[in-house]
């Protein structure tokens, strides 16, 4: 159940940029629509009649392939339905997307995806006459090892070490066996973790690559919720994508575009998340994920001696477009162009760089989709609830960092008076006479006052910081039981949902854990900061 649930702009570690966002302050030249329920029906006219409805075909067909490919059967599935949905012309997509991080990497990860699903449901309801499809979009060209490599369980980090390079969706799964055999190690017999232990062994164990493994585990933990898992580093894809492609390669729109974004945000006071390329294309082959850059009609692959000219490279996008990869700049625009979308789902850092790319979308005349913060959720026993009411802290007070978090509490607690106050309004009123004083008689003794009357201001305002000091040393005890209690909450000062993997609450409370979940999700209207109860 929830304990406490508060606005996402109300967070401390939500980034003004994102704060101004959802409360309204940006400026709209930045996105299309604010992500609110009554603008859907706004998005749905817009897309509609810009999108290629004839890409729904293609897309429902390498879908259920990848899906085949698994030896999956959707046969009376939720799944299998919304993609029979998905070819029909009044049928829309909610999205998120994310990496391939061994064993979903930290747990936000299914608070995306549950929040994607719940949007959805909500659409339905409110516009019986559409079908809303939840959709999750694998990131399985990034080449990034080094951050999806690992995962934690229970303050435990896992680590895969791998030699292959290139985009991490084909890799092969060599050395994860000892992965599992360690994580293996650290799993009771329970039925939680037996059924941990059977997910991880039939996704690493039985697939050829990351890609086909990632699909496995998400499918098998949201099927029951309809949820479409889509792999867009397919040939058929890519191949919608050739004009795009060419476009980028021979005009380099992209870059001016999204600099001069950045650009005005900077002088807002924003900072830029991401920053574009002349050419914001990969050349991807077997091991290998390669930059391009051009000089004049000359295009080279970076660290490798291929060159193309102008005429061969743009031969090669349309021979051999699956060769080719959007990078972070690009790829949200693959996205919306191949997908019926109307919404993304991410996290901050992800909504601020899609921000930035607005005039992108303008330009290729692709519709912009709403944003939509995800929620945010702390998960804690009744045993931790109760630790934090005897110390006399509620969930409120665990929205500031851990130095606010505890001076407040000391404040809270203590039995004296910890500013002085009354003393420092004394001294004002003394030095208040001595001023009058000075007036009748020599100008130097106002200045001697003056600088007196700071000296004891300044000696008062040391008192009051070392004062504040013993009255925490007084109670150093119970200050580091709120310590140890804040680190649960935020490990490695991080919030928890960013550091611990999914089977740390998988293991204690099974499917249950997504449920509740789910659940509190459907109670939310706006993007939200939850402290669940379990």
């Amino acid at each position: 159940m929830t304990r406490y649930a508060f606005s996402a702009n109300e967070s401390f570690n939500v980034s003004p940029l994102i704060k101004d966002y959802l409360s309204g302050k940006l400026s709209n030249s930045w996105y299309n629509r604010i992500a609110d329920i009554k603008n859907v029906r706004a998005q749905i006219d817009e897309k509609s009649s810009t999108y290629n409805h004839d890409f729904r075909l293609v897309l429902c067909d390498e879908i259920k392939k990848s899906y085949d490919a698994l030896n999956i059967d959707l046969e009376g599935s939720l799944v299998l339905e919304n993609l029979e949905l998905l070819k029909e012309k009044n049928s829309y997509t909610v999205t998120t997307g994310h990496q391939l991080n061994l064993f979903t990497g930290p747990v936000f990860f299914m608070y995306k995806i549950l929040h994607t699903i719940v949007l959805c449901e909500k659409f339905r309801s409110e516009y019986p006459d559409f079908n809303f499809i939840p959709v999750y979009w694998m990131a399985s060209e990034d080449h990034d090892f080094k951050e999806i490599n690992n995962f934690q369980f229970k303050g435990k980090k896992f680590y895969w070490n791998s030699k292959q390079q290139g985009a991490v969706g084909q890799f092969n799964l060599h050395g994860l066996n000892e992965v599992f055999e360690v994580f293996k190690s650290h799993l009771g017999r329970s039925k939680n973790d037996l059924e941990l232990k059977s997910l991880f062994d039939s996704a690493y164990l039985k697939f050829d690559d990351l890609s086909q493994a990632t699909q496995y585990i998400v499918h098998q933990l949201f099927e029951r919720y309809g949820l479409v898992v889509l792999d867009a580093d397919k040939k058929a894809l890519k191949k919608l994508m050739i004009p795009l492609f060419k476009e980028e390669l021979t005009s380099n729109p992209t870059q001016s575009l999204v600099k001069d974004c950045s650009e005005k945000l900077g002088e807002k006071g924003y900072k830029a998340q991401v920053f574009p390329r002349p050419i914001n294309l990969f050349h991807l082959s077997e091991q290998e994920r390669q930059r391009i850059v051009s000089d004049h009609d000359s295009y080279q692959l970076v660290n490798s001696k291929t060159n193309f000219s102008q005429e061969e490279i743009l031969s090669e996008v349309e021979t051999c477009p699956e060769c080719f990869s959007p990078n972070v700049i690009l790829r949200p625009l693959y996205q919306e162009y191949i997908l019926p979308n109307l919404m993304y789902v991410g996290g901050a850092g992800e909504l601020s760089y899609w921000l930035q790319l607005k005039s992108v979308f303008d330009h290729f005349q692709v519709v912009f989709p709403m944003l939509k913060l995800r929620h945010s959720v702390y998960i804690a026993d009744e045993k931790m609830y109760r630790k934090l009411k005897k110390l006399k802290i509620v969930d409120s007070d665990l929205n500031n960092s851990k130095n606010e978090l505890i001076n407040r509490w000391v404040r809270k607690v203590s039995n004296i008076p910890l500013e002085l106050t009354e003393f420092k309004t004394m001294l004002n009123e003394q030095f208040a006479i001595l001023q009058e004083i000075s007036k009748a008689t020599d100008q130097s003794f106002g200045g001697a006052v003056k600088a007196q009357h700071q000296k004891q201001m300044n000696g008062a305002e040391k008192l009051e910081k070392r004062l504040f000091l013993a009255q925490k040393r007084v109670l150093k005890d119970e200050i580091q039981r709120i310590s140890f209690l804040y680190e649960f909450f935020y490990p490695l000062a991080k919030p928890q949902e960013r550091v611990e993997n999914f089977s740390t609450f998988y293991s204690e409370y099974g499917s249950r854990f997504i449920e509740v979940v789910y659940d509190e999700f459907q109670k939310q209207t706006d993007s939200s900061v939850l402290f669940i109860g379990l």
